[in-house]
């Protein structure tokens, strides 16, 4: 049984939240990631859609696996990511024992959190990333707007977690079946909702916020020692699993 930590890189696409369309076969663009997974003898999988095969060739050895999909635009690559991730664990579960999802531009392994005690003391957890801001946010709210008029118990939740932390959805994992759960409810939401999705947002966050604050209440841990403050470019702290930006 496997422990893994995933990403995606789906390039060619319009990206919102940076403003930008991602060249393809740059692989600049993960480079830190690459090299925390293999300074750190894990195993990761890349999931892209654009590298060349001379590029896989070159980088892809013993610890990081590159796998390429298909990228369907009904969905913005934030979120289709989770639609990828839904048939590779439908496919692969049974050689899984836990896994993280990350970002991969803007995230790095620092300490391999499946040995971390916190991670070992609590099987049955969802581990996350966090910001240091509260849910009820300016952002948040225009972020949330698709979702708040479609999904009918959305307001309810904002109501009752809004001075709560807000969670990243840029580093989450677990044991494989808590994963599996939560991963097929962040595609399967998507699939409904946001394919419907005009505004501004990628409906990301406002989706792994609901989910993580309602089915996973009871069981969720985030922050230090998961990640590093968000934003803070904390390159020198290293008693944490995760480094984002």
């Amino acid at each position: 049984m496997q422990n893994l930590i995933c990403a995606t890189l789906l390039t060619g696409a319009y990206d919102v939240n940076r403003n930008q369309t991602l060249a393809h076969n740059n692989f600049k663009l993960i480079e830190k990631w690459y090299e925390s997974i293999v300074n750190l003898k894990l195993n990761g999988i890349v999931f892209h859609n654009a590298f060349s095969t001379e590029t896989v060739n070159k980088y892809q050895n013993q610890y990081v696996k590159f796998i390429k999909v298909d990228y369907h635009h009904q969905l913005n690559t934030n979120t289709y990511r989770y639609v990828v991730y839904q048939k590779f664990l439908n496919d692969n579960a049974h050689q899984i024992a836990n896994v993280f999802f990350t970002d991969i531009t803007d995230v790095e392994v620092v300490l391999n959190p499946f040995i971390a005690p916190l991670f070992l003391n609590n099987k049955d957890f969802l581990f996350c990333g966090d910001e240091p801001k509260i849910l009820q946010n300016e952002w948040m709210q225009n972020h949330c707007t698709h979702l708040r008029n479609n999904i009918k118990d959305f307001s309810d939740f904002e109501n009752e977690n809004a001075s709560k932390t807000l969670l990243n959805c840029g580093i989450f994992g677990g044991n494989i079946a808590v994963m599996q759960k939560l991963i097929n409810q962040l595609a399967n939401l998507h699939l409904t909702y946001t394919v419907t999705n005009t505004t501004a947002y990628t409906l990301d966050m406002g989706a792994f916020n609901y989910l993580a604050r309602t089915h996973f209440k009871n069981n969720l841990l985030h922050g230090a020692p998961i990640n590093t403050e968000f934003k803070k470019m904390e390159n020198l702290r290293n008693d944490c699993w995760f480094r984002h930006k």
